[in-house]
């Protein structure tokens, strides 16, 4: 963890813990957006254009919120406009940190070097993804979710115009389900991972299971897509956190009443994603278990499990 730029102690998933002893994340310390013409976004600061090549894209195949973003820059047509750097799977003691080939913008060991970098003061976790701008030399965002949205139009005519993640006449139904998504499903697996007491954790696994069963319902009446037949952003956070769950949450999480895989319409609603094109390459089976089963305050001997069979995967 950073204090004042300073590397501290070795990494731990949890920072914050609420009154009941839930996990709490932290929230991102950078915010500011790429746009067409280098205006301000809706929060942060202005003076990042869209130019080819300007911006440099960091992530971790195991994580889910990286993940976004990194299918939002598939599904956009970005790959040749913004570069990628690939972190190692498994969490060191410094987090996450650069393989054999390194950092090829910084020449960095650790991600948690480019936070210092843009910021010589900054505290909190280095996570995944980062939106580097080399131009200026410094973070632009570390939230996925303003990343995943700057794939969509920030780039402008540097991407493709076919696919639009966030409709304007679904806006304001993407947003609610979004919220509901993030704090029952997408962060409520991790609340139930990471509780510290047993309410905590049954309140998280509650949360994750009514919405799971809710979800398959809604996708009962033959429907594509979250809203319909158009895939969307909403689907994207979904997809992320479905695609990890029998691998990693059933188990390590203690996210164990149902598989997805005994979700019928949910196993068919990420295989039809796993189709679009683009999305498949973004997800590493191997990184995620070995990503998430190298999380040593749930699994200390690192023993990575060899199943589950996923008829996906296969």
């Amino acid at each position: 963890m950073l204090v004042n730029g300073q590397w501290m102690e070795d990494w731990q998933p949890v920072q914050a813990k609420d009154e009941k002893g839930g996990f709490v994340r932290q929230t991102s310390a950078f915010r500011n957006w790429v746009t067409p013409d280098g205006s301000a976004g809706p929060s942060g600061n202005g003076g990042f254009k869209a130019e080819h090549g300007r911006y440099h894209l960091y992530v971790a195949l195991i994580c889910p919120w990286a993940s976004r973003a990194l299918i939002g820059r598939r599904l956009k047509g970005l790959e040749e406009v913004i570069s990628v750097s690939v972190v190692e799977p498994e969490l060191s003691a410094q987090g996450w940190r650069f393989g054999a080939e390194g950092d090829p913008v910084q020449g960095a060991t650790y991600l948690h070097e480019l936070y210092t970098r843009a910021d010589p003061a900054v505290s909190g976790r280095a996570t995944v993804p980062v939106l580097w701008d080399k131009l200026q030399d410094t973070i632009v965002n570390n939230e996925s979710a303003d990343i995943l949205r700057m794939m969509n139009t920030g780039f402008g005519d540097l991407a493709k115009r076919d696919t639009d993640l966030y409709p304007e006449d679904l806006q304001q139904d993407i947003d609610g389900l979004n919220a509901r998504l993030y704090s029952t499903l997408n962060n409520g697996v991790y609340r139930a991972g990471f509780a510290t007491t047993q309410e905590a954790y049954e309140e998280a696994f509650d949360q994750v299971f009514t919405m799971l069963d809710e979800l398959e319902a809604r996708f009962r009446d033959g429907r594509a897509y979250l809203f319909g037949t158009r895939f969307t952003e909403a689907d994207v956070r979904l997809f992320v956190t479905l695609v990890r769950f029998d691998a990693a949450y059933h188990g390590l999480f203690k996210c164990n009443l149902r598989r997805i895989a005994d979700y019928p319409a949910l196993s068919a609603y990420l295989e039809r994603i796993l189709v679009i094109p683009g999305v498949r390459e973004t997800v590493n089976l191997d990184h995620i278990k070995r990503g998430y089963y190298s999380i040593k305050a749930l699994n200390p001997g690192g023993v990575v499990p060899r199943g589950p069979k996923l008829a996906w995967a296969a």
